[in-house]
């Protein structure tokens, strides 16, 4: 379970960090500073979920997104999902002096109730008042919104914030999102709870991320996407699909779309091709 230590990054993770998105260091935590660090994140880094479809070992902790997503160096490009991806951005919040808590969510509560609770972690940064800032879904936001009702529109993307029952908001990602929703508390953390839900997510055979292949990344003028064996591309002019032909063109998109580096990437086109397959037979 991730600890108050893992929260943020040391000194030098910092540094390497804000050199991996291109980012100097702000002189102070403040909006601008928020919205900027956000928009280098989510343009930087490619959110996937490689490891939990391939059944190879995923740690939650920042300390570990760290290693994976930074510490590798430019010739090792690695992503992660919402646990490595908003847990890495939190912890470099919290050293470049922000005041952060990391959130416990729930993916499609609406659709599942509480047993969806702990599935998504999202963070909280108290300026003049709380903002959403949440980097972990991949095709979702480019800047922080404030943890309120209301809508907000970016590079003409709708997204909203309603309430709910108990205390709790929603999110409402765009029209066009992977995930359509996830609920959350202004200031609910609960770290066993999340960590109970991250090791449902790389063990139960029920895992959405075990039986599916999902790579979502910004990039200029759209949202790239893989699911299993489709290519996603959405424009302003709306989503594109692809077929992807196979393993030599899944390796390509892989370096030249996603800008990762990943192990055996045959093995991975090989897995999403039994999965598929077997669906099918289903």
């Amino acid at each position: 379970m991730t600890t108050a230590a893992d929260t943020t990054l040391t000194p030098a993770e910092l540094d390497a960090y804000l050199a991996r998105i291109g980012r100097p260091r702000p002189a102070t935590p403040d909006l601008d500073a928020l919205r900027a660090l956000h928009l280098a994140h989510v343009t930087s880094f490619t959110w996937e979920a490689i490891d939990a479809f391939m059944g190879w070992p995923i740690d939650a902790s920042p300390r570990s997104a760290f290693a994976k997503m930074v510490g590798g160096g430019p010739a090792f490009r690695r992503g992660g999902w919402c646990h490595e991806m908003n847990g890495l951005f939190g912890a470099a919040l919290s050293a470049l002096g922000f005041r952060v808590t990391r959130l416990c969510g729930g993916v499609r509560r609406v659709d599942f109730g509480d047993l969806a609770v702990g599935n998504h972690l999202t963070v909280q940064v108290d300026l003049d008042e709380p903002w959403l800032a949440e980097v972990g879904l991949g095709d979702a936001l480019f800047a922080p919104i404030p943890m309120r009702p209301g809508t907000v529109v970016q590079r003409g993307r709708a997204y909203a914030i309603t309430e709910e029952d108990g205390g709790w908001l929603r999110f409402h990602n765009h029209a066009h999102g992977a995930a359509p929703s996830f609920d959350f508390r202004p200031g609910y953390s609960d770290e066993a709870r999340i960590a109970g839900a991250h090791t449902f997510l790389i063990t139960d055979s029920s895992s959405p991320f075990i039986s599916n292949l999902v790579i979502q990344r910004h990039a200029p003028g759209r949202t790239e996407g893989i699911f299993n064996q489709t290519r996603r591309i959405l424009t302003d002019s709306g989503v594109e699909e692809r077929r992807i032909t196979g393993a030599d063109e899944f390796a390509r998109l892989l370096v030249e779309v996603f800008q990762l580096d990943v192990p055996d990437s045959d093995a991975i086109w090989a897995r999403v091709t039994e999965t598929e397959r077997n669906w099918l037979a289903a």
